[in-house]
């Protein structure tokens, strides 16, 4: 338990490879200082050092105008007010204005013939069905045939007669006057997660300012001209006004709330929405019907208004933003990855033909160092008793002495005679092998045993150490190679691990 508890206390660090080079340092300080550089801009003109709110926004709109028009099949002219041209209902962030009509006055409620292309055209009775209608009927069918004009029959309806006959809108439009018709448009804007407020009639906005801006000469203005607004979507207030649109009015807010560089202003600007050209769609511009009723003699009457007119849609978008040491941080954070591309470039450039080969296996060398796969390790295990080696794989919950092994090499590694000859010749090898084989060499062999030992469970020791051989090695290497008169030194700590005189 206590080992498991250590293990959860050790720092692991990657192995880091120092090439010194003057021009690959000097490449990665510029490709860091370009990366430097292109964090910071990015820092500043996205504003990620700042945490970010959306707009929340009301509108209401106030249009000004009166016009002149003459209607056909009336003698004097008509004046239209604001109450006249501003169509019926007025819908959430929009506003209507009236530009082109099509009159039918006096219409009651009775039989007559109706009208192509939504009167079907007969011969007899038997070819209108009586209560049949459609989407292009003015009313209901009653089953007789009767003259539309001097030369066509129509089905009879029962509907407000005279029914509408006129289908396309006069041209020039009747109200064309509306291009100098002026909207002042209110807005309230909110950014909750700040608990700002503002709205676009800003606090050095007065009441003589409003009676006397213009757009043209002040981009803040929120008196707007209804010609200037469709001007500025690109598009001609006379042709637009004959069958109507849509003109989306965009509010922007972009808030900077920082203390030392608050800003927050409106900025307005227009385009069209609808489909303009009528040869495109088969229902261009926009329109609707209404009618004022009247009662003449007892009877109900009305006169019938199809209104062509120009639809402004107010949309507001808005983002404020105030600094946060949060948001800097993840930022920062987040950008500190861009710095490995130079590792990854220059690793790039080192593996081309930029370096001779020997310079890049030489670096490759240095930096990757190969391990086998855990699965496939296999681990040689040898005793000082057993005249073999035993290959087996690793396993942590059994004592190697008793792992069932894999397979079994004949070889000693300790008390091989060839073996540790082949040391001591290595050790000296100007010794005289004559005078050698004639001498004992017990004592040499014995040491070069002790030292084979040391290496191959310990490796190298490090310098001012004395490993020592367990008494079962140590009476193991004696029993192969003896003293003739029976008589060990035993362990010397003068001796170097080397060579062990462990005689």
């Amino acid at each position: 338990m206590s080992s498991r508890l250590l293990s959860c206390c050790q720092y692991e660090t990657n192995k880091l490879v120092r090439i010194e080079s003057i021009r690959l340092g000097s490449l990665k300080w510029t490709l860091n200082g370009v990366i430097l550089m292109f964090i910071c801009m990015m820092l500043l003109w996205n504003k990620s050092y700042q945490e970010f709110d959306l707009v929340v926004s009301s509108v209401t709109t106030k249009v000004k105008g009166v016009a002149m028009i003459s209607l056909p099949g009336v003698l004097d002219d008509v004046v239209w007010d604001v109450v006249d041209y501003s169509g019926p209902v007025q819908e959430k962030n929009s506003f209507f204005v009236v530009t082109n009509v099509i009159v039918t006055k006096n219409q009651k409620q009775g039989k007559c013939p109706e009208v192509p292309p939504g009167g079907k055209p007969c011969r007899t009775d038997t070819d209108c069905e009586k209560g049949a209608w459609d989407q292009h009927s003015h009313g209901l069918q009653t089953g007789l045939c009767v003259k539309s004009d001097v030369m066509r029959k129509t089905c009879e309806v029962s509907a407000w007669c005279p029914v509408e006959a006129r289908r396309k809108p006069p041209r020039p439009a009747l109200l064309a006057a509306a291009e100098n018709f002026t909207v002042l448009i209110k807005n309230n804007i909110r950014f909750p997660a700040f608990n700002y407020i503002r709205r676009n009639i800003l606090p050095n906005m007065n009441d003589a300012y409003l009676k006397s801006c213009q757009r043209r000469n002040d981009p803040l203005c929120p008196i707007f001209r209804l010609g200037d607004i469709v001007r500025e979507a690109g598009e001609t207030f006379s042709q637009m006004a004959v069958e109507g649109g849509v003109i989306a009015v965009q509010i922007n807010w972009d808030c900077n709330l920082d203390r030392f560089v608050q800003r927050c202003l409106p900025k307005y600007s227009f385009r069209r929405l609808d489909e303009k050209e009528s040869n495109r769609t088969l229902y261009p511009g926009l329109n609707f019907r209404f009618a004022r009723y009247a009662s003449v003699n007892g009877v109900e009457e009305r006169t019938l208004y199809k209104a062509f007119g120009i639809r402004f849609d107010v949309m507001v978008f808005g983002k404020a933003g105030r600094f946060s040491f949060i948001q800097l941080v993840i930022y920062v954070g987040s950008t500190l990855s861009y710095y490995a591309l130079t590792t990854v470039f220059i690793d790039w450039l080192i593996g081309t033909s930029c370096y001779t080969i020997e310079a890049r296996q030489n670096y490759s060398e240095k930096k990757v160092e190969p391990v086998h796969d855990k699965q496939q390790c296999i681990l040689a295990v040898s005793f000082v008793d057993e005249n073999h080696i035993r290959l087996v794989r690793r396993s942590q919950r059994k004592c190697l002495q008793d792992v069932k092994p894999m397979s079994i090499q004949q070889y000693k590694v300790v008390t091989r005679r060839s073996l540790l000859e082949a040391i001591a010749l290595y050790r000296d090898p100007l010794r005289d092998r004559a005078a050698a084989e004639s001498a004992d060499d017990g004592a040499l062999l014995r040491r070069c045993g002790y030292g084979q030992y040391i290496s191959w469970r310990f490796g190298v020791p490090p310098a001012d150490t004395h490993p020592v051989a367990p008494s079962c090695c140590v009476a193991r290497i004696r029993k192969e190679y003896p003293s003739p008169d029976g008589q060990y030194s035993g362990f010397r700590p003068a001796a170097t691990a080397a060579s062990l005189d462990l005689l």
